[in-house]
């Protein structure tokens, strides 16, 4: 895709694409492109965009306005879980498209190209849980636990609990992800610059939402973006585990109630990471289809809802913070 820093160029087929439904491409892959547009995902991507917007509105306007927060949590987690379906290639088979749907950040913290590039080096099953290999990892290597001052491994061990996932997680996983881009950053990496000079141009759209509708800012941050973020902590909470086997790794939780939806669907996580290309509506029926065998892939590492996951370590850590082999 060409791109300038600073500015957000996308091809121009792209915008033509995402309002009269068409490509410009030669007629010869025209048919078989038209025949891969997710339109379950295109829907919900609009439907979303509409609550939040409708959300943000009546939180703005309304004297009960601050009934509409929930709904602009709900609607900012779900526009994570949306834009990872994009990362992984849906709703069309255009990167240009599917970034652009995605693209307005009203998850304020992490520009889309750089969880695009995080997320699918976390795809390699080989490296997962590996805390030098796996930018998703929550373990710390061995090596380094004995150098934490008595403070911070207390801060480390609440966060393996999911409470503490859920009110620490967001700021010790955002405080690592804007260091290490910040000297990326300085030492010139151009695709994380051009990634955050995209991420910026989104913020001031953002921003100027909110400012049009007189929406604090920090009301925005504090009691909307950082709670979106702690929901989606309870996804990856216990989304991978430190074991010999990598197919071990990744869990599945069998029951997703309205959890699943707000993740689509990625409470069957080893289906995700088997079949990345499936979209979200289509992974129940693949894992009910072969249910037994993804039981023995995954070597049993089953849960049975995000209920029994509350009631077994909303208090309690689930794991040690050192991974057990690195």
């Amino acid at each position: 895709m060409d791109c300038r820093i600073g500015f957000p160029v996308f091809p121009s087929h792209a915008l033509v694409t995402v309002l009269l439904g068409l490509r410009m491409i030669p007629a010869t892959k025209r048919r078989a492109e038209v025949s891969v547009v997710e339109w379950p995902t295109i829907l919900l991507v609009i439907a979303n965009y509409g609550v939040w917007f409708a959300a943000m509105i009546i939180t703005a306007t309304a004297a009960w306005g601050w009934i509409a927060l929930p709904f602009l949590i709900l609607a900012t987690t779900l526009h994570a879980s949306l834009q990872h379906e994009a990362l992984h290639g849906h709703p069309t088979r255009n990167i240009a498209v599917n970034e652009l749907l995605v693209f307005l950040p009203i998850g304020l913290f992490i520009p889309y190209r750089r969880m695009k590039t995080l997320h699918l080096r976390h795809h390699r099953d080989e490296t997962l849980t590996d805390p030098y290999e796996d930018p998703e990892s929550f373990y710390r290597p061995q090596a380094e636990w004995g150098r934490y001052s008595a403070v911070f491994r207390a801060i480390l061990n609440a966060n393996n609990t999911l409470v503490g996932r859920i009110v620490l997680g967001p700021a010790l996983s955002l405080f690592g992800f804007w260091r290490d881009d910040a000297k990326l950053a300085f030492a010139g990496d151009e695709k994380v610059i051009v990634a955050w000079s995209r991420h910026l141009i989104g913020l001031a759209i953002v921003f100027a939402i909110l400012v049009v509708l007189g929406v604090s800012l920090p009301l925005y941050i504090l009691a909307v973006a950082y709670p979106a973020m702690s929901l989606l902590m309870v996804r990856t909470f216990a989304e991978h585990q430190a074991d010999d086997d990598p197919h071990g790794r990744t869990v599945i939780v069998e029951k997703g109630g309205l959890w699943g939806f707000l993740f689509l669907n990625n409470h069957l996580h080893v289906v995700h990471h088997e079949q990345p290309r499936a979209p979200w509506y289509k992974l129940p029926s693949i894992y009910a289809a072969d249910r037994e065998r993804f039981h023995q892939k995954n070597g049993g590492y089953v849960v049975p809802s995000y209920g029994a996951l509350f009631s077994a370590y909303a208090f309690r850590r689930k794991e040690a913070v050192p991974h057990p082999t690195v």
